[in-house]
Parts: structure tokens; sequence; C-alpha cells
């Protein structure tokens, strides 16, 4: 299996292609009948945002055979209409000013459709309101319809987590020297962070992590003042957003001379990591990629200090489809984008986490955070 490296294109090149946007609601559609319903209520506002562009903070769309509804407040009147035309869906968009979940149930309350509700986004309270006004038997707990769609990146998708990695990686290139100097935590990942924006990225991805010397032990550390010092491993997690899209990585750097504990962690992961992304492709399962890393990590007697899963599915979310665990039944597929991020943590002496976020082809995998993993800080 191939692992590829490219350069990318950044976002002020103006060379991102289009999203292919207005042919997903006729790809739901099928899914939709697939589930046995008649429409779906799309709640979750990623899934809302890849089915139609549409980018703000309130609104329901109902889908069915024929047609697509948006439903949302008087805020959104001019930005709805606008983001669905420029992304091309035909679909009808109306403004309830007090409640467009009344508006989408008085819609449907003459009909005998069959109604799916996405599981993991309405709640038991929103779905005992939908269920009293058009009956428990028409409505369908539905599970990852537009998730799977969400699975395959399009060419627009995958350039626009290509650009957000290449703004990660230029930011942590210019600051990596700052931490010999020996900043505190939250100074590093402020300046981190600033930086992420003045390369281009609209945000970053999740709230960086800089976790050093023991404080490594915790994965998800926040920046404290704790200042960074000789002998530290510094564990660094974070990433940009491009017009929605995440990119994800992880580096480790050692702050000058460290212990041989400290090494033998480093080597165990990065050692681990490199098989977890020569792992990647077309075809393997997503808990085959977990087992090779974990299996490494284990055999080096490390294993009860990794105590999260392989990756996950980068996107729109941070976090979706596909998870690389123990317990995931998922295929890897070309065109998957996700994460390769084996650790291992020790209370007291610190942690070592490696991270790259790869793109799925037939044959291997392309590597899209280039940043290189030397932990030595020159």
């Amino acid at each position: 299996m191939t692992v590829t490296e490219r350069s990318t294109p950044t976002a002020s090149d103006g060379a991102l292609p289009p999203l292919e946007v207005a042919v997903r609601l006729d790809r739901l559609r099928e899914r939709i009948t697939d589930a046995g319903c008649d429409a779906l209520v799309v709640a979750n506002l990623t899934n809302v945002r890849y089915l139609t562009g549409f980018t703000g903070s309130a609104g329901l769309l109902l889908v069915d055979a024929g047609s697509a509804t948006f439903v949302s407040d008087g805020r959104y009147r001019t930005q709805a209409a606008e983001q669905f035309g420029a992304a091309g869906v035909d679909a009808e968009v109306v403004i309830a000013e007090g409640d467009p979940e009344g508006e989408l149930l008085a819609r449907l309350a003459g009909a005998s459709t069959r109604v799916g509700l996405e599981s993991e986004t309405v709640t038991w309270a929103a779905q005992r309101r939908w269920a009293a006004d058009l009956g428990g038997e028409r409505l369908v707990a539905t599970t990852g319809l537009v998730a799977g769609l969400r699975l395959v990146k399009d060419p627009g998708e995958a350039a626009r987590i290509r650009t957000a990695c290449d703004i990660a990686d230029r930011a942590f290139a210019q600051l990596r020297p700052r931490l010999a100097e020996t900043p505190t935590e939250v100074e590093f990942a402020l300046e981190l962070d600033a930086l992420v924006r003045s390369l281009g990225a609209e945000d970053v991805s999740f709230d960086t992590i800089v976790a050093s010397g023991p404080n490594g032990a915790k994965p998800h550390h926040r920046p404290g003042s704790r200042t960074i010092r000789e002998g530290d491993l510094v564990v660094v997690d974070f990433g940009a957003l491009v017009d929605g899209y995440h990119s994800d990585m992880t580096r480790t750097v050692a702050i000058g001379a460290i212990g041989p504990e400290q090494q033998r962690m480093l080597d165990v992961v990065l050692e681990s990591q490199d098989l977890g992304v020569r792992s990647v492709s077309d075809g393997v399962g997503a808990s085959d990629v977990d087992a090779t890393c974990r299996n490494h990590i284990e055999s080096a007697g490390l294993g009860e200090a990794f105590v999260h899963s392989t990756g996950h599915g980068v996107g729109l979310d941070i976090h979706e489809e596909p998870r690389l665990s123990v317990r995931s039944a998922a295929t890897l597929a070309s065109g998957f984008v996700v994460t390769v991020e084996p650790g291992v943590y020790l209370p007291g002496v610190g942690g070592v986490r490696i991270e790259d976020t790869v793109l799925v082809t037939e044959d291997g995998c392309d590597r899209l955070t280039l940043t290189p993993k030397d932990p030595v800080l020159s």
C-alpha cells in the first residue's frame, strides 16, 4: 500500500473546486426510500449545510420524493435564499417567525406520510411533540442517512480539507521554534491560533491542545499557565477550518534532552503511527487500522497507556464517521478522510500522540498533514 504526499493549493490561491451540493438531495432521496420513509426531517445543522449550503444557526429541512422545504426564522430570510441559490439547490424557503417546527408539522398534518427523524439529533421531547401531532405510527427513527453520504468526500471537499491541512502545516512550521523560548502552554496555544487565522483559515477546528510535561498524560488537557521547560515532551493537537471543512494534526516535540522512558514512548508511538498510516487503504476495515496501531503498542508493553481509539473521520465535523476503533464495523473506501492518531499516556511522566489526516485511495492513502515528525526541537 502506498502513502503519497504532495503540495497543496492555499485558500488565497482561489483554486478550490466547487462543492457538488446540488446533487446531494437526489442521493438522499434514494436512502430515504430504502429506510421505509416517505420524507425525512433533517434537524442536524451540519447535515443541512451539507445538503443545501446553508450556514446559519437555525433551520429544519424536509425532504420528500419530489421536493424539499427549508424552514427558518426571519434572521435568515436573505441568507438562506442566497446560499440555496449559490449552491444550485431546488428547495422552497419558508420563513416562520416563531415556530419553524410548527410550520413543518402543519404541512405534514393532513397527509399519511411516514416521516423519518434523525435519531442522533432529535431530542426525546421533540419526538413526543411530533408524535402528539402526527401520531407515533407515522414516525421512523433514522440513523446515518445523511452521514452515509458524507463519508466519501467529493473533489471540492477534499480540496478544502487539504487546504486546511496546509495552513496548519505552515503555522506549526513557523511557530515551532517558539517552544525553545519556554512560553507557557496558553501563550503558545494563543499564538498558534492567531497564526492559523492569519494564514487564511476562517477559524481553528477546535480548542487547541498544548500539553507539556506531566500534563501530556491527559489526552485532552486544556492549555494552562505551566511554563514549557527543558526535558518536557509537549503534545500539540490543533487544526484549521476552511469553508466549513476541518483539519486535524498532532505532533509531540521534545524540549532539549529527555529521559529514556520518554524516548521509548516517542519511538513506540512513531512506529505505531507509521504502521497505521501504511495500513490505510480502500477495502480495509477501520478496526484493522486500530488493531495495527494497538498491537504494536501492546507488544512494547504500553497497551494500557493507549486509552483512546486510533482515529476518526474528518470533514464538516471535526469528529465524524467512520471511527477507527476496536468496535468499528466500517470498511474504508476511496474518498474517506480519516485521522490516524495512536498515543500513550503515563501519569507523572507525560504523553505522546502523533496524528495525521489522510485521504483514502484505492491503493493506500494520501497524507494531507505534511509536518515532519522529528520530535527534536532544533
